[in-house]
C-alpha cells in the first residue's frame, strides 16, 4: 500500500486537474471535428482513449519533470516533499515507471489512424524537454502550452485524417489559454523561483501580471470566435461564449491577487470548469 501511495503521489493521480487540462483540448478538437449525425459510439470511444492517453502521458511527464527538477524541488517549500526530491523514490525506479506509462500510452495511441500516430510520436520531444525550459528562458509556460494543447490537433486528425486551418487556429488560441493559467500557477512559487534562479512568465511579468494574463486570454477568446465563424456555428454559440468571457475576465483576472498563493491555486484550478464551459459552447454551436 505504501508503494501504491508513493506511485500516486509521484504521478499526481490524486490531483486530476493536471490531466484534465491536458484532456480538455483533446475533447474540444474531437467535438469540432466529429459529425454528430453519425453514430456516437466512435465519439465516446475516442473520448475515452484521449482521456486515458492524457492520464498516462501526464503521469509520465510528472515523473520526468521530478527527475529533472529534483535539485530545484528540494529548495522549494511546495515541492520539497515530492517522492524523488525527498529520496523516497529512486531515480531508477522512477525511470521504470515512466517507461511503463509511455508503453501503455502507445497501446492507446495505436487505436488511431496512421497520421494521428505519426503526429503524436513527433510531439514526444516536446513533452520531455519542457521541464528543461525554465533553466534557459522566461517562457517555459509557452512550451507547456505548445505541448499540452497538441491533443487538440491530434483529435481533429483522428476523425478527419487530415488537417486544415480550423484546428490550427484553435490550437494557437489554446496555447495562450495555457500560457495564462500557468502564469497564474507560477505565482505560488515566485519567491523560491527567484532565489534558486529558475525562470518563468510569472517572474518576467510580475509587475504587470493582470495585463499579461488578460492579453493571453484575449487571444484565446478571439480564437473561439474565429473558430465559430469558420465552423458556421449558430448564433447561440456566440451568445454562450459570454459565459466563457465572464469566467476568464471577471472570475480569473479581476479578483486575482498574485501575492496570495491559495487564491492563485484556486484560479488555476478553475480552468477545469473553463474547459467544460468551452466544451458545452462547442456542443451548442454544433448541435442546437
Amino acid at each position: 500500500m505504501q508503494n501504491i501511495k508513493l506511485f500516486i503521489e509521484l504521478t499526481r493521480l490524486n490531483r486530476p486537474i493536471g490531466y484534465m487540462l491536458l484532456f480538455w483540448p483533446c475533447l474540444w478538437g474531437l467535438t469540432i471535428a466529429y459529425d454528430f449525425n453519425s453514430e456516437l459510439e466512435k465519439f465516446y470511444f475516442y473520448s475515452l482513449l484521449f482521456l486515458l492517453g492524457s492520464v498516462l502521458m501526464r503521469s509520465a511527464g510528472c515523473i520526468v519533470n521530478d527527475i529533472v527538477d529534483k535539485n530545484f524541488d528540494k529548495k522549494v517549500e511546495r515541492t520539497k516533499n515530492r517522492p524523488i526530491a525527498s529520496g523516497r523514490v529512486s531515480i531508477n525506479l522512477a525511470i521504470i515507471y515512466s517507461i511503463i506509462l509511455c508503453g501503455l500510452a502507445f497501446l492507446v495511441l495505436i487505436n488511431f489512424n496512421k497520421f494521428t500516430i505519426l503526429m503524436a510520436l513527433l510531439s514526444m520531444p516536446l513533452a520531455f524537454t519542457y521541464p528543461l525550459m525554465k533553466r534557459f528562458t522566461y517562457w517555459p509556460q509557452l512550451f507547456l502550452g505548445i505541448t499540452f494543447n497538441y491533443g487538440l490537433v491530434l483529435a481533429w486528425i483522428s476523425v478527419n485524417n487530415s488537417i486544415n486551418i480550423v484546428p490550427i487556429i484553435f490550437y494557437f488560441g489554446a496555447i495562450f489559454w495555457t500560457l495564462g493559467y500557468d502564469t497564474i500557477y507560477g505565482y505560488q512559487d515566485i519567491k523560491d523561483d527567484e532565489i534558486i534562479g529558475v525562470k518563468s512568465t510569472s517572474i518576467k511579468f510580475k509587475n504587470n501580471p493582470k495585463k499579461f494574463i488578460s492579453l493571453c486570454y484575449m487571444f484565446f477568446f478571439l480564437s473561439l470566435i474565429i473558430v465559430g465563424f469558420l465552423m458556421n456555428f449558430n448564433l447561440l454559440y456566440f451568445i454562450s461564449l459570454t459565459v466563457t468571457f465572464f469566467h476568464l475576465s471577471f472570475y480569473q483576472i479581476k479578483s486575482l491577487e498574485v501575492t496570495n498563493p491559495i487564491m492563485c491555486l484556486l484560479k488555476f484550478k478553475s480552468n477545469n470548469l473553463l474547459g467544460l464551459i468551452v466544451f458545452i459552447n462547442i456542443l451548442i454551436g454544433k448541435m442546437i
